[in-house]
Order: structure tokens, then sequence, then C-alpha cells
């Protein structure tokens, strides 16, 4: 297989990830046999399947120059990691503290409308993850997905807390009129998710969502509460610019220092996976600021 197929099939962006994002959308959602024909649904999903993996690798080719250099050496490799948070791509955009103090309310609404059509499902993503792991860096993610998960109450889970915000703001997300970047964002963290050759991938790119994510977080929360948004609105953002560094912590001393102590190899699968979620997070950043003229 050679980048061909990818360049062949899909050289518009939008048609690409419009095209993943409904592969994406029908391989998760629950069904029942004799509601379509899964042999049809087998041929079809093997083009997909292709244009998914095409499309990784050349995620992968992007930022593989700079995983070369994460150290294989476990206290290493996560001091390395950790440096991401200041030097990784996208880190301290412009954009964030923008939108804290000076974005209008439909400008919020915009982006918020943009980040909604991009979320993953964070929960669902880890559940995906640690299928197999070893069991210390597998109880680390099951602890990450309680939180994520309210914790056993359905008012407290994470995924309802967003959309109440986007209910709150009259949001409405929809794939035809998202920034492509914002879908390929869901599209890399599915498509790692859901290969097992991605598992390692995976947990670097889910990692490096907890470890960055509280100050993007809080940038918002603070833009929202100058917006006169209500506390309850906006608990998603402050939930998370507090959880996320403790969720960080954890993450990195009990899921991605034991299995590069294990696997020494899977270091640069780690730094692979976290590249490619902040290169992706990068180009959402850079595509925002261009709409709002920054």
């Amino acid at each position: 297989m050679t980048n061909s197929y990818f360049e062949q099939t899909n050289s518009d962006e939008r048609a690409l990830h419009l095209r993943l994002a409904a592969f994406n959308a029908k391989r998760f959602q629950p069904a029942l046999p004799g509601e379509s024909d899964w042999r049809a649904d087998l041929v079809h999903n093997i083009d997909d399947a292709l244009l998914e993996g095409e499309y990784l690798e050349s995620e992968r080719a992007r930022i593989r120059h700079l995983a070369m250099h994460a150290p294989r050496d476990a206290t290493a490799f996560c001091q390395w990691f950790e440096a991401l948070k200041q030097t990784g791509p996208g880190q301290h955009d412009p954009l964030f503290p923008w939108l804290a103090d000076v974005a209008e309310m439909s400008q919020m609404q915009w982006f918020l409308t943009q980040e909604i059509a991009g979320e993953a499902g964070f929960e669902d993503l880890t559940a995906l993850t640690q299928i197999r792991l070893p069991v210390r860096p597998k109880l680390e993610l099951a602890r990450n997905y309680w939180d994520e998960m309210g914790r056993g109450q359905a008012k407290g889970m994470h995924g309802p807390l967003l959309e109440h915000l986007g209910h709150a703001l009259d949001l409405k997300p929809d794939l035809e009129t998202s920034m492509w970047e914002s879908l390929a964002l869901a599209n890399t963290m599915a498509g790692l998710a859901a290969n097992r050759r991605f598992a390692y991938h995976s947990v670097g790119a889910l990692g490096v969502i907890e470890m960055t994510a509280p100050d993007r977080a809080a940038a918002v929360a603070r833009g929202l509460k100058r917006l006169g948004i209500p506390a309850g609105d906006r608990h998603y953002f402050d939930l998370h610019s507090i959880l996320d560094v403790k969720h960080s912590l954890a993450w990195n001393a009990e899921a991605i220092t034991p299995l590069v102590a294990e696997k020494p190899d899977c270091a640069i699968a780690i730094a692979e996976g976290a590249l490619m979620r902040l290169e992706a997070g990068r180009r959402c950043f850079e595509r925002y600021r261009a709409h709002f003229g920054l």
C-alpha cells in the first residue's frame, strides 16, 4: 500500500474527513442483526478502513521526526512527555487568551460549536484503549473512565455536561458546517483508539489531552464567566481546568511510565500518538484564529 491510495481517493481534506466521520459514527453505533446487510457493510468498511489507515500513516509521517527524539528509558521518557506541555505543537496558542478576555458571545458560540463537533468522547476512547493492557495501566485508565462517567452519577458524566452547555447556548453542531480541522481531530482520536495497532499511540494521545487541556479549559471558562454564562452551564470547563491536572499526573505515573518500563519500544508509539493529537489541535487553533481574523 502506498500513499497513492490516499492521494487518489481523497485529495480534498473536507471530503476525506466527512467520510471518516460517517465511518466512525456508524461503526461505533449500537445496532441489531438484520438492520443492515452485514456482508455489504464489511465490504464497504474495507475501503473506509484503508482510507483511515492511510490518513493515520500520513499523520504519523508528519510528526515522526519529532517523536524520534523520545527516550526509551521510562523516567527520561516521562520527562520528555511532560515537556510537551511547554514545547509541543499548538501550546500557548494566542487563541485562548483572546477567548478568555476579548471574544464576543457569537464568537464564543462559534468556537464551542466547532469544539463540540470535534468531540470524540473521551470515556469511549479510554474504554477502547484499555483493552488487554497490563494491569497497572489498565487500572489507571479504569479510574479515569470512572471519573469521566461521573463516578456512577448521570449528572456528573462529562459528556452530558458538555451537551448541557451546548443546549444552554443554543449551539447546533453539524458535520456539514464544521471546519475539516475539527473533524480531523475527532477522526484521529477515533482511529487510534479503534485499531489495536495504534493502542500505544492512543495512550499517548489521550494522556497528552489530560496534560495540556487544563490551561485551555481555564481560559474558556474565564471567557464564559466574563460573558455572563452561569456556573452550572459552564461547569464542564471549570471541572476540566482542575480535574485534568490530577488525571495527567496519574496517567503519566501509572499508565505511561510502567508501559515504557515494561516495553521500551512502545515509547516511540506513545510519543507519536501524543504529537499527532497536538498537531491536530494546532491545526484547529490556527484555523479558528483565521476565522476570527486574529
